[in-house]
């Protein structure tokens, strides 16, 4: 099987302990991740050859981050070193009725500050099936959405297979912004992920009947939302995470897949999670799945349930990285979520 590769910004999270605030912590626990790293992570955990490309300091701060994949085996090789810090970014945990929040420091940082220059995805791409990347990244700057441009270009060239998360973050662009420049580069991409509210922020493309506060979804109105996104840009495959938010612990989660080519829609079960450990990089981790079925060979409907299943369970791991296996995954589509101990 050939290698996956992602792309995008590694970064340094800083969190209280628990669910301390951070006008009252003493201490910060330091870890990393970041939307494409986090998918990296996933399909080397699932035993996929799997490199992560960024940009990232020379100093102790950067080796540390780097570490932070390579004992999960991601391939590091591809990373280009150089630039003067690592992103940052703070994570306070919601708890029932209070939202998490989070607080980024990642301007000037060595991937936004990256030319186009610094990598030759050429030889990056050499024996490589998949690539993924999310719309974090271009919204980093000017320059490192024609390195994501210069990237799918060469990846088009090449026949790999591309995937996109559109992850719409409104602290780093407009949604006019966002708009402009991922219409451009979506036109490039096989398989398109997004949650509720992306579509409509990113290209104004809405679900009628449905309030994600309220936690209320229309199953017919996401059906619309992905075919107009088929229908516009040209995608095979447009998946969206539903998540019905009951609390900052208590989540509903479910998906569905749509295939342009069939005009085919598909929904997974449904999981009630309860007292959430950690939701960040629950949609990365639905990403990774989703991957993982499609390069394995998995029929559509089992694709979509892996992928849920597998982001059900990150829900469960402190830190960004879903730290779960293949076994762990299967053993929840087979019906297991007793969370018995297993010896």
């Amino acid at each position: 099987m050939k290698k996956t590769i992602t792309f995008g910004e590694l970064m340094l999270r800083l969190a209280p302990p628990g669910y301390e605030r951070f006008t009252g912590c003493s201490e910060l626990g330091a870890t990393y991740g970041g939307g494409e790293a986090n998918v990296a992570v996933s399909l080397a955990n699932f035993g996929l050859d799997t490199a992560f490309v960024t940009k990232l300091p020379k100093h102790d701060i950067g080796q540390a981050a780097v570490n932070s994949l390579r004992r999960f085996g991601v391939d590091t090789s591809k990373i280009v070193r150089g630039g003067e810090r690592v992103g940052i970014y703070f994570l306070e945990k919601g708890s029932n009725q209070r939202a998490s929040k989070v607080i980024y420091d990642r301007a000037y940082s060595a991937i936004a500050m990256a030319k186009p220059s610094d990598f030759n995805w050429d030889a990056i791409f050499d024996g490589v099936g998949w690539f993924h990347f999310t719309g974090i990244t271009p919204a980093l700057g000017q320059g490192v959405a024609d390195i994501c441009l210069d990237a799918l270009k060469a990846a088009k060239a090449k026949g790999i297979t591309i995937s996109c998360d559109l992850n719409y973050r409104k602290n780093l662009w407009t949604k006019a912004e966002a708009k402009e420049t991922m219409s451009k580069l979506i036109t490039y991409v096989d398989v398109c992920i997004a949650n509720e509210e992306d579509a409509s922020d990113v290209f104004g493309i809405t679900s009628e009947g449905t309030d994600v506060t309220s936690g209320h979804l229309n199953h017919d109105g996401y059906i619309s939302v992905a075919r107009q996104i088929v229908e516009k840009f040209g995608l095979k495959y447009v998946a969206i995470t539903l998540r019905e938010s009951h609390s900052a612990n208590h989540n509903d989660w479910s998906a569905m897949l749509y295939d342009g080519a069939a005009k085919e829609s598909m929904f997974s079960k449904k999981y009630e999670i309860k007292n959430i450990v950690d939701r960040v990089g629950g949609g990365d981790s639905f990403g990774g799945g989703l991957i993982y079925g499609f390069l394995t060979g998995m029929d559509k409907q089992t694709t979509l349930e892996f992928a849920v299943a597998a982001s059900c369970l990150k829900h469960t791991v402190e830190g960004d990285f879903n730290m779960v296996s293949v076994a762990e995954v299967t053993n929840l589509l087979g019906g297991d979520g007793s969370g018995r101990v297993q010896r």
